[in-house]
This record gives C-alpha cells, structure tokens and sequence, in this order.
C-alpha cells in the first residue's frame, strides 16, 4: 500500500493455548503442546512491542486445522479500558490481496474466468490510453506483471469513512493513463493490478466483493472476526492506532480499496484463511488452483538470477519460496501487508499443513513476518519436522581482487521510485553509493571482489552491474539483514536501474529552474484523509548531481517529466509522473490522481480577528500560510459537520488535525501552513485572536 517518500539506502531496501471446537487436544496423536513455542512467541511479541516502534501485535499458529498458539502484546487503547484479545480486529494491508486472488481462482473453479484471457472480455469498460492494455490478462494482475504504474489511491485511506471513491472511479482514473511497460514483461508490485481484479471479481460473480468474500470464506471457515468498511464496524473491537509525531489515539484507518488493502482481521481467522493453502478446507478452492497460486510466477518476466530472498511472487502471494525455509527443504508462502498504520503478515506451510499470522499498529510487515518465523521455526523443531535452528547467513568477508578497468563504465546516475542515486567505482576497485535527495547521508562502501561482484565489509550484502536483454544496466543486490532477537531476512533484487543522459532544451530547461526548491500543496483529498495527518505538500528539488531529472523522473518538456524506469520486484513499483498545468494565472501539478497547487498559490491566513474559508465549487481543499502577524495567536475555527482543518509546523510536521484531536483550537505556529477541506461550498468562520 502507499508509503512515505523517502531516500532508503540501498542495504536497507533488504526488516496462550487454544484449542478449538474439533480440534486435536495437545499432545495426542503426535501433536506436540507448543510449549516451548508458546514461549518463543510471547518473550518475541514483547520484544516487538518493547523494542521495534510496534503499539500492540497480535500472533496464531495453526497445524492441521487446530489452532495451537495464540497471544498478544503491547497497549491498546489509550484509557487502557479495552485490553487486547484474540477478537481485537487489525487492518491486515496488502494481506488483503490473498482474498482477490481466492476469489479470482474460485472463479477459475468455476469455469467463469480464465486466466490467460485479456481482461477486457470480462470488463469491457476497462480503457488506457496504451493499446497495450487490450493484452493484460487475469494472471498478470495476480502475478504483479500488468504494466500498470501502481498505485491510484486517491481517497483511499480515509479516518472512519467508508466512501467508495477510489474503488467507484478506478476505471475513469485508468482511462486516463498509460503503461510503463508491456504486460507480461516482468513483474512489479501494483495495487492497481488488485483493485481491477476486485472489479472483475464483482463483474463476472453479480456480488460487491464484501458480500463475496463472506459467502465463499469468511463464513464456511469460520472467521467470525474478518470485516471490511463495508460491514458493520464495532470501533472498539479495533486495535489502538497512534501516530509517531501526534500525540494520542487516533480514529479507526478505513481503506477503501478493500481487495488492494482494505480488510480487517484478527490472527486467528487468517490462519483460518490460510488452510484454503495447506489443503484443510476442501470444496472451498481445487487443488489445481492452490497449487497453480503456489507457483513461480515471478520467472515468467525478467527477474535476477535465484538466490535467497523474502520476495518471489506467485499468483497473490509475495513470496513462493521466503527464506529462510528453503534451507530445510521446506516452501513457505508469504503475504504481507502495510497501510499508513495497520501491518500484516501470514507465512504458510503447505506442505507441513501450518500457517503463522502476525498483526501490528506500528511497526511493519517485515518484522511481523520476523516474527511469525521464528514462531513457524520453534514449531517446526519442537514437533521434531526439522532437527535444528541453522545460524545466520552470511557472504563471509570480502576480499579485495583486482576489478576489471571497464568496470568503470558502470558508474554514474542510476533510479529507483522517487529517488536517484550516485554509483562511483574508482581504478581500485571501490564503490561508492550515495542518496542525490539526500547528499549529507553517509555513503555505502563496498569492495570488488573475484567472483565479480562488490560487498560489504561486513560480508551482508553482494552488489553486481548486471547487463538485462531488454538493453537496461540494473544495481543488482543480495543481502542478508538480522534484527536483533527477531531473526534475519533476505533480500534478491534489481534495487535501481542506470539512468541515461538527458539533455535539456533552453526553454524546457529554465521552465523547471523556475519550479525549483518550489512547494505544491494537495487539494483533492477528502476532509477525513489520512494524508492530513501526513505531509500533504510536494516539494519540486532539482539536483545538478541528476541534471535533465526530478527524483528518478525523466523530464520530457517545460511541463511533463516521467519516470521511464523498468525494475522488476519492489524497486521500481508505484513509478510517477509530473504534469504541470496553469489555470487563472495558477500553476497545478498532477501526479499519480493527486492535484497540487503551486505554492504562489497560497496566501497568509488573515490575522485581523475573524474570517471565512469557503470551499470553491470544485470541492478542492484551501491552503493558507502563517505569517508573522498570526504566529503565536490561537484560532479558532467553527467547522460544518462534513469538514476538517489542519496545522502544519516548520518543519511540515501535522500538529492538530480536527478529525482527530476533535479541538477546534489551536495557537498557530511561526512559518506554518493551515488547510481547510470539506464538501463543497461549506463554510468555516475563523477567529484568530
């Protein structure tokens, strides 16, 4: 789901018993009690919440259809009158996409959808603005290789609000685009790829994909405790969300791209889910459609050599093969998930007929999926399926050979989403790797090597400059990362791509100079969105080190830049493009169904004691700054019921947004921004004193 933008180095980018109504009793039939896994979890839970910026987690084990481990940890609500239980429901991200590709093969099931047939027979609404999209297909959805730049999420991620815009205005947001590359071609994470194959879903069945979901899943397994917006939500049954820098609870997160993102659950019903994988849940899916979700999908397209790594996408899932479980012989399946505050992970096993979910607010899906395998590992040993826990990988320390006097060629500007990056190699066999977007931040050193590629001096990472058939120059890293008493993860990728010289024409040239160190301000969200809690502003910084570039964006004309990368797997997902537009002598950009205005734009709040802010016509939100006559004093601002204000400091940092903090005082800070959103034509009166 959507992420902050930031630069993140390239080492980075590698971080009670139940026994239920039927099932076996611990200890029979060969079932182990899990005690000593019972333990691994809870001290492991804790660490999570005590050490790795985690509010609660909530965990559950199942082997053969019982679930044998089950447990939570952390802080819930911020009155502390609603502990966490089993039943506490979190927002399972990405997780989510499990169900549509479910509900995709049940289809295949029965004998209403095929795979391989362009998607355009079954929704012969969908439209690009690429005859190329006539070839994108069922599969390429699943398997992330549709071409789609990513992600359309406008309104998506909104405070307790079910509105359907961006599920409901999918097919118009598309019929404006284009594809980054040609279906099929290889694959890269793509929201969009999810939210179409949820409408295909809804298309061919006659079903909203709620109503879908609970007639073929939720309800013939159980899961009593799996909802969407669309449902009847019991706030308080919903973990404790809390923000970084805002201080106190924060209303439930609504994802309204429900297929893409927008589910909730508890750990004990995905893990229910989970044994429509390891063959628990017969009648529900075929064998042939578990198995052909299994596959290696990810081998269809471009993708770099085999090596250990957490990301090999099958049909749905992230993973067909996540390491470390190779090692021991053993496929794992894994799905993770993350929205702005909610985080998921289900690892399965289907040959050993076992699952791990792991659910957060606060952390992050890859420590969840640490997690859930250390859990999968204790298990695993305690029943005796493996004998030992094998030691962290490493690729031993480097030692320095002499590098090849053409390998220098390979330096130079390389990008991956949103940033570029400066690769330097010198006659003795030294790289270096440095952020553009953040030049003050230290450099990555790495040595050459005899096998041909650079590593790391702590032996973690491997770099090589591989040379694609498709012509393009790709940053290929492998890289083993351990998180202290949470195990370690690999990661296999192309992580950034070289770019190719952009020259500039003189007027293209000085239209972009003048956009330079600019801030253009978000105006189509709506009133409840949780990007007003973000950093609803864009910041245009053009870098001599990338001349002819705006992050990894090639610039096409005074008005247009465009990202031309092509990364399979996680480096090159949700690709952008900048257009720029004037309108009543006001500039606008565009990107990825976001509107900004320019930062001429904006006026100061007046200061004088009382005014108005009307919504225009448009429903677009209204910005204004602080300036020095109204730093220091307290607003005041009476809102309609459909409408919110937020305060921004300095540093852009959110801090009083209406919808959340529910005070409709605030006093205003030095060199601040303020912005007022709600439907259109509403009127908010302001009081500054």
């Amino acid at each position: 789901m959507r992420k902050r933008r930031m630069w993140i180095p390239v080492v980075a980018l590698t971080v009670t018993l139940l026994v239920p109504t039927g099932a076996i009793a611990a200890g029979q039939s060969g079932t182990p009690a899990y005690e000593a896994t019972r333990k691994v979890a809870a001290e492991k839970a804790a660490l999570l919440t005590g050490s790795y910026n985690t509010t609660s987690v909530q965990y559950a084990l199942i082997d053969h259809g019982s679930i044998v481990v089950s447990g939570e940890s952390g802080r819930n609500d911020e009155k502390g009158k609603q502990p966490l239980t089993k039943r506490t429901m979190y927002g399972i991200g990405s997780t989510s996409k499990m169900f549509v590709a479910a509900a995709v093969m049940k289809l295949v099931d029965e004998g209403k959808v095929n795979l391989d047939t362009p998607v355009v027979q079954y929704l012969p609404s969908f439209k690009m603005q690429d005859e190329r999209y006539k070839q994108i297909t069922p599969r390429m959805l699943l398997n992330h290789s549709s071409g789609l730049y990513g992600s359309t999420l406008t309104n998506a991620f909104l405070f307790e609000d079910n509105d359907t815009y961006a599920h409901d205005t999918l097919l118009k947001q598309l019929a404006d685009q284009k594809l980054k590359a040609d279906p099929g071609a290889y694959s890269v994470y793509s929201n969009d790829g999810f939210t179409l194959a949820e409408l295909l879903v809804e298309k061919i069945s006659g079903m909203d994909f709620t109503a879908f979901i609970h007639r073929y899943f939720t309800q013939p397994l159980g899961m009593n405790n799996t909802k969407t917006p669309l449902d009847r939500i019991d706030s308080s049954q919903m973990a404790g969300l809390y923000f970084p820098t805002y201080q106190g609870q924060l209303p439930n997160e609504s994802v309204n791209v429900i297929g893409t993102g927008g589910i909730y659950s508890t750990a004990e019903d995905l893990v229910r889910f989970s044994q429509l994988f390891s063959g628990q849940a017969a009648g529900i899916l075929s064998d042939a459609s578990v198995t052909a979700m299994g596959q290696s999908e990810y081998k269809r397209g471009m993708w770099p050599d085999d090596a250990d790594t957490s990301v090999s996408y099958g049909l749905g899932w992230d993973s067909v093969n996540l390491f470390p479980f190779g090692d021991y012989g053993i496929q794992a399946l894994t799905k993770g998930g993350d929205t702005i505050l909610y985080h998921a992970s289900l690892v399965v096993l289907p040959e050993q007929n076992m699952a791990v979910a792991v659910l957060s607010s606060g952390g992050a899906s890859t420590t969840d999926q640490l997690l859930a395998n250390e859990i999968l590992l204790s298990a695993l040993k305690e029943k005796g399926a493996i004998t030992n826990i094998k030691p962290e990988k490493s690729f031993g320390a480097p030692v320095k050979a002499a590098m090849p006097a053409d390998m220098m060629n390979e330096a130079g500007l390389y990008g991956s989403t949103n940033q570029s990056i400066q690769v330097s190699i010198s006659r003795e066999g030294d790289m270096s790797i440095s952020s553009v977007q953040v030049p003050e931040g230290p450099a990555e050193k790495y040595v050459y090597t005899a096998d041909g590629s650079f590593m790391s001096a702590d032996g973690n990472t491997k770099l090589n400059i591989v040379k694609e058939a498709n012509g393009h120059t790709y940053l290929w890293i492998r890289a083993y990362a351990s998180l202290p008493g949470l195990g370690q993860t690999a990661l296999s990728q192309y992580a950034a791509e070289k770019l190719e010289a952009n020259d500039l024409p003189a007027e293209t040239a000085a239209a972009w100079k003048k956009r330079d160190g600019k801030k253009y301000y978000l105006l189509n969200e709506k009133y409840s969105s949780l990007a007003y809690l973000m950093l609803p502003i864009l910041k245009v910084d053009l870098s001599k080190e990338a001349p002819g570039y705006v992050l990894d964006q090639q610039i096409t004309g005074p008005d247009a830049s465009v990202s031309t990368l092509q990364i399979p797997t996680m480096a090159g997902r949700d690709t952008q493009a900048y257009n720029f537009y004037k309108a009543d002598g006001i500039e606008y950009l565009v990107s990825s169904g976001s509107l900004y205005e320019s930062e001429d734009a904006v006026k100061p709040i007046y200061a004088g004691g009382k005014s108005k802010a009307t919504i225009p016509a448009s429903g677009l939100a209204k910005w204004y700054t602080v300036s020095g006559k109204a730093a220091g004093k307290t607003m005041q601002v009476k809102l309609p019921a459909n409408g919110s204000f937020a305060v921004y400091d300095d540093k852009g940092i959110c801090v009083t947004f209406s919808i959340i903090s529910g005070n409709h005082s605030i006093v205003l800070p030095k060199n601040g921004a303020i912005v007022f959103s709600g439907e259109a034509g509403s009127k908010m009166d302001i009081s500054i004193k």
